[in-house]
């Protein structure tokens, strides 16, 4: 949990910008009905409307000065949503009911509640509005046949969509966020993920007085684990004391892996008697399988701050680690540990998961929008000259709509999937253009089908909406200027309050979208090093592996480096790892992939020249890092040595211990406990 940004009035920042941001968005509606009014004043009602314009945005001014008054917030947020409600009834009334200019100022209000209110404060508002827009069609002037119906169920379905997509992605943000503080391999905190919720902890302290114990754990001769028994096995090891941890901690306690075989946890409320208590609990919880050092530290009794506990935790673990005979987990133990290994649970991320939802919501616009057109040729189109044409026209956009529905997920995999999307586009709207121009034009009722899909539009599709928006304006406005006679304001005012919503849709889809290009980042990143982490790696050795360059893989194994954390501490081993990653990429060519999967393990997926091998790479690259550091390598060609990333990492790892073992680096690997499954299953 991050701690919370407030403002110096006490207000949390994110919830001023939203209070401040719904009176931004009232005053921003009001905005076109100023020249509205100037340009049509002698006619009538204006001197009551134009009252109703300065209290509405009188209104929305006082709540946005009132903002810091966090208390009011709720209270606020709902009178401003009454006043509003009422305030836009009252001016369609007053403007000639929804067949007025006026008219659709409801409908896009809900739109606009859709993308900027969770569903629970959605219903009743829309229920509201919903209300409100039938007093004016009952109470207002005429209206066509079946206008009121069809502009209720266009703008509620459009509406709903718009809600329904950006659920899944505040959802896929969710996950996304889960995913860049989560450790791959374990399932646990990650260190930026621990230091967050450490640093949270620390707040709390401040507040409630309650003291904060850190825990740190670091396994004992796990190097050596690995080199007995391979990597795959240290692997499914660290993944069960993770386990075993979290077990015995509570669970609002956090646990996490910040490196390697080093663990830690934070406890809440618990001082230095009950962390001796947990300490002695988490040995015995471990006993039989691992052993580790434990060092604990508690805030504030002996600590100011978080690097001070962190120091303190370090030293005590160091005193336990000389206190006593260290031992190598026998081989029972492992195999005991792995015959229960399971994958860590991760929130599950697809690939194009964004870009299917996307387009199977333009495929369910692309249905809806035809069906309320057939909805209107079926029960108010009664003699109209062109309703055949019209009904088969709309069939026609409607079979274009389920297509783009059933072909989602394969659109979303293909790479020229935007402009076939924008030729969809294209097609739809050339349908809705002819089928307004049969029903009378940029005034008809079947107009809706051009303006009202503008805001979902924005907000799923915003490299292709962008264009796409352009042409479907002027279209608009080219129908309106050729066919029939409408209403030049009537045609303004559904515009603009079109583009107005669009334009917020638009500005919350590019706000989600950084969002999640930063998150996605994160999770697919080592918070140490910054290259790949393990699982941004085994995604991008997917994607990489369909390309026709030779291809080798090879890993990265420090020599004597847990002699570095041990003897100049874990600060000088994070630099030494750090410099190692941008060695790697220092000497790496354009395309080359470095990643760490863990510890002092790191990885690199690079392309071969031609005549080039993967031994000569890979003595290239030891020697680079023999400046500062000692390490084995091991190597393995992509067709030759495998097809998939667990065969390739199998072929590297065993080259690699025994080169590790020709140099004096480890000893020789006894059989593994259990056979290897496939790495990338247990590699999340």
């Amino acid at each position: 949990m991050i701690p919370r940004v407030v403002d110096p009035r006490g207000v949390p920042a994110r919830r001023l910008r939203q209070t401040r941001g719904g009176a931004l968005r009232a005053l921003l509606t009001l905005t076109p009905l100023v020249p509205y009014l100037a340009a049509t004043w002698p006619a009538a009602n204006r001197p009551a409307m134009a009252v109703i314009v300065a209290v509405l945005a009188l209104c929305a001014a006082g709540v946005w000065v009132a903002a810091p008054l966090g208390r009011l917030r709720m209270p606020m947020h709902m009178a401003l949503l009454v006043v509003n409600t009422a305030g836009y009834a009252a001016l369609g009334i007053l403007d000639g009911g929804v067949a007025g200019p006026l008219g659709p100022l409801l409908p896009f209000a809900v739109m606009v509640y859709a993308v900027t209110m969770p569903p629970r404060a959605f219903v009743p508002a829309a229920a509201l509005s919903a209300v409100a827009y039938w007093v004016v069609a009952l109470a207002g002037g005429p209206a066509p046949p079946g206008y009121a119906v069809i502009y209720t169920v266009a703008f509620g379905g459009i509406s709903l969509l718009c809600l329904r997509y950006s659920g899944a992605m505040a959802s896929l943000r969710r996950r996304l966020d889960a995913l860049s503080r989560s450790d791959p391999l374990t399932g646990g905190l990650n260190r930026r993920g621990f230091d967050e919720r450490l640093t949270a902890a620390l707040a709390g302290a401040d507040r409630t007085g309650e003291p904060v114990t850190l825990l740190v754990l670091d396994l004992d001769r796990f190097k050596e684990v690995n080199d007995t028994y391979g990597h795959q096995a240290g692997d499914e090891l660290l993944t069960w004391t993770a386990r075993t941890l979290a077990a015995q901690l509570r669970t609002h306690d956090a646990v996490g892996r910040l490196g390697g075989d080093e663990f830690a946890a934070v406890l809440s409320g618990v001082g230095a008697e009950g962390a001796v208590v947990v300490a002695d609990r988490l040995r015995a919880a471990l006993a039989g399988v691992v052993t580790g050092s434990v060092g604990f530290a508690c805030y504030p009794a002996e600590a100011a701050g978080a690097d001070e506990l962190r120091r303190r935790a370090d030293e005590r673990a160091y005193e336990d680690k000389t206190s006593r005979v260290r031992q190598l987990p026998p081989p029972e133990a492992v195999a005991r540990v792995r015959a229960a290994a399971a994958p860590a649970e991760a929130p599950r991320v697809s690939r194009h998961e964004r870009r299917r939802r996307a387009i199977a919501d333009s495929g369910r616009l692309g249905l809806f929008d035809p069906g309320v057109g057939l909805l209107y040729v079926a029960l108010f189109a009664a003699g109209h000259p062109h309703r055949l044409a019209m009904g088969l026209l709309l069939g026609l956009a409607g079979l274009i709509g389920l297509g783009t529905l059933w072909l989602a997920g394969p659109l979303s995999r293909y790479r020229h999937g935007g402009p076939v999307m924008f030729a969809v586009g294209m097609a739809q709207f050339g349908i809705a253009g002819a089928v307004v121009c049969l029903d009378g034009g940029a005034a008809a009722t079947l107009a809706l089908g051009l303006f009202a899909p503008l805001p979902l539009i924005a907000l799923t599709t915003p490299s292709v909406g962008r264009p796409l928006l352009g042409l479907i304006v002027a279209g608009y406005l080219g129908i309106a200027a050729f066919v029939g006679d409408p209403n030049p304001w009537y045609v303004v005012m559904h515009l603009a309050g079109a583009l107005a919503v669009s334009v917020i849709c638009g500005h919350k889809g590019r706000i989600a979208a950084r969002q999640r290009r930063q998150l996605s980042r994160l999770s697919r990143l080592d918070g140490l090093t910054g290259c790949l982490n393990r699982r941004g790696f085994t995604e991008r050795f997917a994607a990489e592996r369909s390309h026709a360059r030779p291809t080798a893989l090879l890993i990265f194994d420090l020599d004597g480096f847990k002699q570095v954390n041990d003897v100049q501490g874990h600060a000088a081993g994070d630099e030494l790892l750090a410099w190692v990653a941008a060695t790697l990429r220092a000497h790496g060519r354009a395309g080359d992939l470095v990643g760490r999967l863990g510890g002092d393990e790191f990885v690199m997926l690079l392309g071969l020249r031609r005549g080039e091998t993967a031994a000569e790479r890979a003595e290239q690259l030891r020697a680079a890092l023999a400046e500062r550091t000692a390490c084995s390598v091991g190597a393995a060609v992509l067709g030759t040595d495998g097809e998939d990333f667990g065969a390739l990492y199998a072929h590297a790892d065993a080259e690699l211990y025994v080169r590790k073992v020709a140099h004096g680096g480890g000893r020789g690997r006894r059989p593994s406990p259990r056979a290897a499954a496939p790495l990338e299953g247990s590699k999340s």
